[in-house]
């Protein structure tokens, strides 16, 4: 019996996703939990596993943006034929010859496998179900000895891939890595030199627009165009909090954690949510409705592009809890590890740019949201008790909020309720 293979729904707030490849040719006898498919979708590259049993015909080519939903395949009996009106797929939409053999790798993991030369087929993995991760390959390669590594191929193929996007003809470069190996930073100073050629226009490298970062960019400019974003900027006195941070510091044993400034802000912010459920809401046809629980997204940066893990119920959870949550996704979110279901869900989202010396920013809502917060740097301050001075430490908040939601004065006072949880950050370490 021929059985529906569908695109998923990978969270609430997934609108379409790209097929990136088949990862078995048209025919081949699949199992359930078997990795048909590679999806992209806005937060996540992710393989897909079959739910059914049975021989597995495309009938969606790889490059394809469709709806959760939609009809990609069907899973079909031996001697079994294709439902009346359904057309096969016409383009071979298989990558992999040898499905049998394909390693589980993170995007990431294949990255690193490239520029440093190491064979991943070589590797156990350490992420779940044996995946293998950006780590295991640092680890691997820190683990040869220099004697058993082979000369290095004249040029990797992402290498190869940067030329081409710069029209450099690797024949031209000179290689300043091991035994002349051609690395990327050989390819971007040919294409440098190249910059007087007749068109001073010359594209350095071209970055498609596809995956992670095509997704981000769709979504982003949707979120734009699609809501009435304002951003307010607050400063905050901070002076509290690291008074408090110093002391748990200095209390620390060796190597306990101690949470970050961020962490403080998160738990303020979700706490203050209490106060302020507007923030916490979604728009949906019949109105702005006002979320039960609240789920912080804490965004990180990732190579070409942002993931936003979730804390959830952060407003009930301790300070401790949350720092070691953070700590624990921003790790597996570097990694490739990190599953969906820690990054869908979120309710509220904070974000900081404050480790690279940003003091004010304008931060664009994540689409379902009605609020998102930025985190400035920590810096001096002062505040006057009379006509004497004194050195304080602050940060600037930017709240950016959709004005369909909330208007300007609401939104004004949530970062009141968050400074004021900020001055008394001893509230802050119980949950």
């Amino acid at each position: 019996m021929a059985v529906e293979v569908l695109l998923p729904k990978l969270g609430l707030t997934m609108q379409e996703g790209t097929i990136e490849e088949w990862l078995v040719a048209p025919g081949t006898a699949v199992a359930i939990g078997d990795p048909i498919l590679r999806l992209s979708t806005d937060k996540v590259d992710v393989e897909v596993e079959a739910e059914g049993h049975g021989l597995l015909h495309p009938v969606a080519v790889a490059g394809s943006v469709l709806a959760p939903g939609t009809v990609i395949g069907w899973l079909l009996d031996s001697g079994e034929s294709l439902p009346d009106a359904v057309a096969p797929v016409t383009v071979a939409p298989v990558v992999d010859a040898a499905p049998a053999d394909r390693l589980l790798s993170s995007p990431n993991a294949r990255r690193v496998a490239a520029e440093m030369g190491i064979d991943l087929s070589s590797l156990s993995g350490t992420g779940p179900g044996g995946r293998i991760v950006s780590a295991d390959v640092e680890a691997a390669a820190a683990a040869l000895p220099v004697h058993a590594v082979e000369p290095p191929p004249a040029s990797t193929p992402l290498v190869r891939r940067e030329a081409r996007a710069a029209g450099v003809d690797l024949a031209t470069v000179v290689g300043s890595g091991p035994g002349g190996r051609i690395r990327r930073s050989d390819v971007l100073a040919a294409a440098r030199t190249g910059a007087a050629l007749p068109d001073e226009q010359a594209t350095l490298r071209v970055v498609p627009l596809t995956g992670m970062r095509g997704t981000i960019a769709a979504r982003m400019h949707a979120s734009l165009t699609e809501m009435a974003q304002l951003t307010h900027g607050f400063e905050v006195d901070l002076s509290a909090v690291v008074t408090v941070r110093a002391q748990l510091k200095a209390e620390a044993a060796a190597g306990e954690p101690v949470p970050s400034i961020n962490d403080f802000v998160v738990a303020a912010a979700a706490r203050a949510l209490e106060e302020h459920p507007r923030l916490n809401a979604t728009i949906r046809p019949d109105g702005i409705h006002e979320l039960r629980d609240i789920h912080i997204g804490v965004a990180v940066a990732v190579p070409d592009g942002l993931l936003v893990p979730v804390v959830r119920h952060a407003a009930a959870r301790s300070l401790a809890e949350i720092a070691a949550e953070t700590r624990r996704a921003a790790t597996d979110a570097r990694a490739g590890t990190l599953g969906l279901d820690r990054l869908e869900g979120a309710t509220f989202v904070v974000t900081s740019l404050g480790t690279y010396g940003v003091d004010y920013f304008t931060p664009v809502i994540n689409p379902g949201n009605v609020a998102i917060l930025g985190v400035g740097r920590l810096r001096d301050g002062v505040r006057w008790l009379g006509d004497t001075p004194h050195r304080t430490s602050v940060l600037t908040l930017s709240l950016t909020f959709d004005h369909r939601a909330v208007d300007g004065a609401p939104a004004a006072e949530y970062l009141q309720s968050v400074a004021a949880l900020l001055a008394r950050p001893l509230h802050l370490l119980a949950g």
